[in-house]
C-alpha cells in the first residue's frame, strides 16, 4: 500500500501514530479506486469512515491492502495475455452471413465464426464483434462489402489481422501496425477482404468488453 513514510530516521512500526496527512493520503487512494470502479459507493463511505478513525499504521494498513498501489500497475494472477480472452475453437451451427440493407445488424457476444463469413452493408451499418467469439478454424475469412454503408469489425488483441480490402470512393481501414503483446505464433488469423464503395469498412483492435456502467457511475458517484 502507498502509505506515507514516517519521519526520517524513524522506523516503520505498526503501532506508530498516523497524522492527518497520512489519513488524507489513504482517502485519496480510496477515492481513486472508487473512480476506477474497484469500490462501490457504500464501500467507499465505509472505508473513508475507518480511515478518519484510524490512530496507527496498523489501523490504516488493512483499509487499502486489496487495492493496487497508486501509480503502479496491479499484479495480476497468471492468465492468458492481458486484455485478451482465451482463444476457443469449436464447431456449431450459425449463419455464415449478415446483411444490413437500410438497417443495422450485429454479431457480438459468444458466437461461432465460420471459416468463411460474409457481411454486407447497403445504406446500413453492420457491427461484427469477435472479442468473445469462438473460431471454427485457426484462420477465418470475413468478406465485407459496404455500399453507402458502414461495416465495423472488432477483433481482440490475441488474433492476427490481415486486411486485403479495397475502397472505391470509400475507405478500408485496418488496425494500427503496432503488434500487441498478446499475439503469439499460435494465435488465430482473421483475414478481412472485400470492397467499400462510397462507404467504409473499419477493422479495430480492442480489449474485452467491460461491464455495463451502473447508475451511480453515470451520476459520477463512483
Amino acid at each position: 500500500m502507498g502509505l506515507p513514510e514516517p519521519h526520517p530516521g524513524q522506523p516503520r512500526r505498526a503501532d506508530l501514530r498516523v497524522s492527518d496527512a497520512d489519513r488524507h493520503a489513504v482517502a485519496d487512494i480510496l477515492r481513486e479506486a472508487a473512480g476506477e470502479g474497484r469500490l462501490d459507493i457504500d464501500e467507499l463511505e465505509e472505508r473513508l469512515e475507518e480511515t478518519y478513525k484510524a490512530k496507527t499504521y496498523a489501523d490504516l494498513e488493512p483499509i487499502t491492502q486489496d487495492l493496487p498501489v497508486a501509480g503502479q500497475a496491479p499484479v495480476m494472477p497468471a492468465a492468458p495475455a492481458a486484455g485478451a480472452a482465451p482463444v476457443v475453437y469449436s464447431e456449431g451451427e450459425g449463419s455464415d452471413s449478415a446483411s444490413a440493407f437500410l438497417s443495422n445488424v450485429e454479431r457480438k457476444g459468444v458466437w461461432v465464426v465460420p471459416q468463411q463469413f460474409s457481411v454486407h452493408a447497403v445504406l446500413g451499418d453492420a457491427n461484427i464483434d469477435l472479442r468473445e467469439a469462438h473460431y471454427s478454424a485457426r484462420e477465418v475469412v470475413i468478406n465485407a462489402t459496404s455500399v453507402l454503408g458502414s461495416v465495423k469489425v472488432t477483433v481482440p488483441p490475441n488474433v492476427h489481422v490481415i486486411v486485403e480490402g479495397n475502397g472505391v470512393l470509400g475507405e478500408f481501414n485496418e488496425p494500427s501496425a503496432k503488434v500487441p503483446e498478446a499475439l503469439t505464433a499460435d494465435s488465430p488469423v482473421v483475414r478481412v477482404r472485400g470492397l467499400a464503395v462510397l462507404g467504409d469498412v473499419t477493422v479495430k483492435r480492442r480489449g474485452p468488453r467491460g461491464p455495463k456502467r451502473t447508475l451511480k457511475q453515470h451520476l459520477g458517484l463512483e
